[in-house]
């Protein structure tokens, strides 16, 4: 690049962020000193491509990633990214690197607040092992004593739980205060305010702010892509796009840490057995009349179901068909292999070779032999 020439005090490679990664192309806010000659202002932000090396590695730039950058060019804008450095923590879903907490908004009404489907969200934080600040807008459209009494329900399954109102613009200081310093994945159902909350910390973000759906009673999903907003105050939000059933990805053995009010039961005691998956064992320590544990149970069969699917996914050849009995019961039988793999009946074979010996004969037996 023709304007990278060696000036004073310029130093390379230069280290940024990820902002936002589109196609081929990656948004990264740089970090540098006040100039980079001594005499004017370098851009803030450069628009990077990546390396050929390194896509011969197949090392993906993901947004959140620290990367290295090369012979910037300052007057085009442009820049390569040479190296990714070491991340900490990776989500697949949104695809977000080195996030340290999770904001979790949902909305007490408008769309309705649906109890299975923020357990979902839950649980599928808590895997991640971030820190879950749960958040409940549209606080206005309710009156004080149900406002008291979502939060007092939350708070019983191990989460405080913050009210605001982005209509009225109340209770957001709090919000504020701890998203400072801290890079924070904002998720959450859409329509519930996610784009209108960005929108209020960062009033000149271009984003799209969508309306309820008044037939569905859901959000219409307005974001994209996964993109991180610097926060005036200090720190980085990430704006993911809005999903209504995030996937599950939790193993069958691993999901009851995902509950607190679980942890709280096991710290009292152990169940008998240590495989104990908390539905029938005798003697369990989770079992009861707490809220949230028929959601548990929904969950915990679909994480073994999926984890059974994986399994034959991995070991075709265990795969079992229930095949019925003359006395009415059933037992497991392994499935025929694919057809391109399936040995020939024995039938099938017998007749093919007596085919062959017939020919054979017949040929020894002519009289041109």
């Amino acid at each position: 690049m023709s304007t990278r020439a060696n000036r004073p005090g310029f130093i390379e490679p230069i280290q940024g962020t990820v902002l936002a990664v589109q196609a081929n192309f990656y948004r990264v806010r740089l970090q540098l000193a006040d100039s980079v000659d001594g005499v004017g202002l370098p851009p803030r932000e450069l628009l990077c491509t990546r390396r050929s090396r390194l896509k011969k590695m197949g090392q993906q730039v993901m947004v959140g990633d620290q990367v290295r950058i090369e012979e910037p060019d300052w007057q085009g804008g442009r820049g390569a990214i040479a190296e990714v450095l070491p991340r900490g923590l990776v989500l697949q879903r949104p695809p977000v690197a080195n996030a340290q907490q999770v904001l979790l908004l949902f909305a007490l009404v408008d769309p309705p607040l649906d109890l299975q489907q923020l357990t979902r969200f839950l649980v599928t934080v808590e895997a991640t092992g971030l820190q879950v600040r749960l958040c409940f807008n549209k606080c206005d459209l309710v009156d004080q004593t149900e406002q008291q009494d979502w939060c007092d329900r939350v708070h019983q399954w191990g989460y405080p739980a913050h009210l605001i109102s982005l209509y009225q613009q109340r209770g957001l200081e709090g919000i504020q205060t701890s998203l400072k310093h801290r890079v924070t994945v904002l998720a959450g159902p859409s329509g519930v305010g996610k784009s209108s909350l960005i929108h209020h910390l960062l009033p000149h973000a271009e984003l799209r702010v969508g309306e309820i759906s008044h037939r569905w009673r859901r959000g219409q999903h307005t974001t994209r892509h996964v993109e991180l907003f610097e926060l005036p105050q200090g720190g980085l939000i990430a704006d993911t796009p809005g999903f209504n059933q995030p996937a599950l990805t939790c193993e069958p053995s691993a999901l009851a840490h995902c509950f607190p009010e679980i942890r709280q039961r096991l710290q009292q005691g152990q169940c008998q057995f240590k495989d104990c998956l908390h539905r029938d064992e005798p003697h369990c320590m989770v079992r009861g009349s707490w809220e949230r544990y028929p959601y548990y149970l929904t969950l915990l069969e679909e994480a073994m179901t999926l984890e059974a699917e994986r399994n034959a996914t991995a070991n075709p050849e265990v795969n079992l068909k229930t095949k019925p009995t003359r006395g009415g019961s059933t037992h497991p039988e392994p499935k025929l292999m694919a057809k391109r793999y399936r040995r020939s009946a024995r039938k099938t074979e017998h007749q093919t070779l007596q085919h062959l010996y017939q020919e054979a004969e017949e040929q020894w037996s002519s009289p041109e032999r």
